[in-house]
């Protein structure tokens, strides 16, 4: 098969496989339960509690803010939420840092961060409803925001998730392993009309269907991380993007059927995108990701009291101030394995 028939014969093959309708998921998918379900794992996790505030100014009518106190209610910052799609406003869904914590003047300054998306309000009197994937998008942008909310520090250059860019997309990454915890999805899960939790059965269909085709996502990602690499290390002779393209996957051994997942004409994350050869900073981060939540898995609880101690004081907290590579070997006792993300995606291990 071609490239572009790629993704048509493998939807008929997922459902042949695995029978998984994902309209029948979206009744249970409602964006205000979720939202308490992560308000709720953040406190399980890093003690944290929201309070809805009706006095602080916003820039729109659909933009809440709620303020955020540690576990013995001392300030920690303001969390904006502005869920709703509008003219004007960008795609997509994003955090933004309005005031990094830090003291560098002596004096405690607080956080006040946003999380944005573009969900469809719902009707009137109805609740908004959202995929699967977008639950798990507003998790991971949750988790830019907690990696602000987190920090302390001194200098708010090195604040909260002013990191290196693969270290950065770890913490929110990490935050998606909590919405499907059974803790939240037995709660807030819930359909819009009877209130019943998702069946197990529909979890166990998603759970099935979640290595399907881990092999062409891994490699269409691979291709241009590695293509961005090497364009930067090309030097500085004029450089025929049609031809290095061509030539460099053909001697990456890169399979016909499938292409890179950002071809070079518009590959904007090579240069003004500000990655610089720093692509594979999501797959990085994706292993990270899965080695730090087998620490979990391995306590026996996400919501395990001394692993997320430590991930919060090694991780969560220190932004920039340490190497990220020993903070994450305090956090884990070791360095980063790879088998983990293998294990993740379906593969064998790489070991074996």
């Amino acid at each position: 098969i071609a490239p572009w028939d790629y993704r048509y014969y493998a939807e008929k093959v997922r459902k042949a496989k695995y029978d998984l309708d994902m309209n029948e998921v979206k009744p249970y998918m409602q964006l205000e339960k979720l939202r308490e379900g992560m308000f709720w794992a953040s406190g399980e996790v890093y003690g944290f509690k929201f309070k809805q505030l009706e006095d602080v100014p916003v820039f729109h009518e659909d933009v809440r803010v709620w303020e955020v106190t540690d576990a013995k209610g001392k300030h920690i910052g303001l969390w904006y939420f502005d869920p709703y799609a509008r003219k004007g406003k960008r795609s997509g869904a994003w955090m933004n840092a309005y005031r990094s914590q830090h003291k560098m003047d002596g004096k405690p300054t607080t956080v006040i961060v946003s999380n944005n998306s573009n969900f469809v309000k719902g009707e009137a009197g109805k609740p908004t409803l959202i995929s699967w994937d977008d639950a798990e998008t507003l998790f991971h942008e949750f988790g830019h925001a907690i990696h602000g909310l987190n920090s302390k520090v001194t200098y708010p250059t090195l604040s909260g998730t002013s990191v290196s860019r693969d270290y950065v997309e770890f913490p929110s990454q990490l935050n998606e392993r909590w919405m499907t915890t059974p803790e939240v999805l037995n709660k807030y899960a819930v359909h819009y009309e009877t209130g019943e939790p998702i069946p197990k059965g529909l979890l166990a269909k998603i759970e099935n269907a979640s290595k399907f085709r881990q092999g062409f996502d891994t490699t269409e990602y691979l291709a241009s991380a590695l293509i961005d690499m090497k364009l930067h290390m090309a030097g500085g002779n004029p450089i025929d993007p049609d031809k290095f393209e061509r030539e460099t996957l053909n001697g990456l051994g890169m399979p016909s059927e499938i292409v890179m997942r950002h071809r070079t004409p518009h590959f904007g994350h090579i240069f003004s995108g500000g990655y610089h050869a720093g692509y594979y900073a999501y797959l990085w981060a994706d292993t990270l990701t899965a080695d730090a939540a087998e620490a979990f898995v391995e306590a026996g609880s996400f919501y395990d009291k001394d692993v997320a101690k430590s991930l919060h004081d090694n991780i969560m907290s220190v932004g920039n101030t340490i190497d990220p590579a020993d903070g994450f070997r305090a956090f884990r006792g070791r360095d980063v394995e790879v088998e983990a993300l293998m294990r993740d995606r379906g593969f064998a291990d790489a070991k074996e």
